[in-house]
């Protein structure tokens, strides 16, 4: 008890009180510095803003604690990751219901629409080959293989088609009308009056 001498406590009593009182705030201390270092990991990403906070705790004794709480982060990295991974679920939730949406008229429909049931405007174009609706997207139809062409150039034919040269246009023209006449150099042929 001579250490507790020099404070000025000569009574047994009170130098086992004071004693006692001065292991209890060493352990508060160590308490503390521990709480620190396992607080600041779980809030702190950073290895060396953990040691720091960690020592500060341990040099300047109970203020370094109170310090490191009041500047601390507000929340534990964990609760920050599973806050990003609901945000990032609800942001392909919301992608998804709009997908389902007309984007002119927010009318449901559904991912195989060609046109929307309610303003009759045109969500996607069918595949040239098998009519399947093709995301514009892609390069390629998914279900027949077909090549995509690009937007504007985009003919109702099969893949393989050509467009009519302007040659076979006139001997398309000899064909008969939808009426059921025959063109005038048809009937001349067929031996009728040219008329």
């Amino acid at each position: 008890m001579s250490s507790l001498a020099l404070f000025g406590i000569e009574n047994n009593t009170l130098g086992l009180v004071a004693g006692l009182v001065l292991l209890f705030l060493g352990a508060l201390w160590l308490a503390l510095v521990f709480y620190t270092y396992m607080d600041s990991r779980r809030r702190v990403g950073d290895p060396m803003l953990v040691g720091t906070a960690t020592v500060a705790a341990l040099l300047f004794p109970f203020i370094g604690t109170i310090v490191y709480m009041i500047v601390r982060p507000p929340e534990y990295l964990e609760d920050v990751r599973e806050r990003e991974l609901e945000i990032a679920a609800a942001e392909a939730r919301l992608d998804q219901l709009q997908a389902a949406t007309c984007p002119y008229c927010e009318f449901e429909v559904e991912k195989d629409f060609l046109r929307c049931p309610s303003c009759l405007r045109r969500l996607k174009e069918p595949c040239r080959t098998c009519a399947r609706p093709l995301d514009p997207r892609w390069k390629i139809c998914p279900f027949c293989e077909a090549e995509v062409a690009s937007g504007g150039s985009r003919s109702r034919g099969r893949p393989g088609a050509r467009a009519p040269s302007p040659r076979s246009r006139p001997a398309a023209a000899g064909r008969a009308p939808a009426g059921g006449e025959a063109p005038a150099g048809e009937g001349a042929r067929a031996g009728g009056p040219a008329g």
